[in-house]
């Protein structure tokens, strides 16, 4: 279904929480050190999460809250493994460990806001944006791209919709925030996000999922000592 633009207000909130955690990251260290610079990235991003709450697409489903979270855990360490097995071959074995501040610091970051704003933006506004592009330009609208952009569009797709073409882009534009030797890693990751999205039909569960995934991943590395894995 192709809705008519009413406003373009949403896609700022959704792209707002990501930029605010990758530009405080890449803050020098000589400015500040990695555990502040996490701090206030979880905080950034939390700030903003907050203000656009209004615009994003719904999360969950109250009936579906628990199917979902279990769904999402069991994802979540489907996708550990998914991802350690693709990104190995790219990195070689052991790595500098983190200081104890800088790993608590961004093991709290990036299994709590990180998953929230990634899976709103992915496999959320771009995956439903694009199939809202398509169809604006198979109707032959004059301005496909807008409709794409409005709020009102998403949030008027079915929840679970997807096309393969919406869900190669959107795992594209998630792989391209990774470095170059996670891009098949996170190809990969993102797909299983968007399977998940299909699956069960709600955001909750890739929420859950990258969470579940984020956390263990990092507890691995701790313990086996495979830091380049992270």
């Amino acid at each position: 279904m192709v809705v008519t633009p009413r406003n373009g207000a949403a896609l700022p909130h959704y792209i707002a929480p990501y930029a605010a955690y990758v530009l405080v990251l890449a803050a020098p260290v000589t400015l500040v050190s990695r555990p502040v610079a996490y701090t206030l990235a979880w905080t950034a991003t939390a700030i903003t999460l907050w203000m656009g709450r209004h615009f994003y697409l719904p999360v969950l489903r109250p009936d579906r809250a628990v199917p979902s979270i279990l769904a999402g855990i069991a994802g979540g360490l489907a996708g550990t493994i998914l991802w350690v097995a693709l990104k190995r071959p790219f990195y070689p074995p052991g790595g500098a460990a983190w200081d104890p501040d800088v790993f608590w610091a961004r093991l709290v970051a990036s299994s709590t806001v990180v998953p929230v704003f990634e899976e709103l933006l992915f496999r959320g506004f771009i995956l439903l944006g694009v199939m809202q592009w398509a169809a604006a330009r198979a109707a032959r609208m004059p301005d496909p791209l807008g409709v794409a952009l409005n709020e009102s569009s998403v949030h008027d797709m079915p929840a679970g919709s997807w096309t393969p073409l919406a869900a190669g882009i959107s795992t594209v534009a998630f792989a391209a925030g990774h470095a170059p030797g996670e891009w098949l890693a996170a190809c990969a990751y993102g797909l299983l996000m968007a399977a998940l999205w299909v699956a069960r039909k709600d955001l909750l569960t890739p929420i859950v999922a990258h969470a579940t995934t984020n956390a263990v991943l990092a507890f691995w590395v701790r313990a086996s000592g495979q830091w380049s894995v992270w």
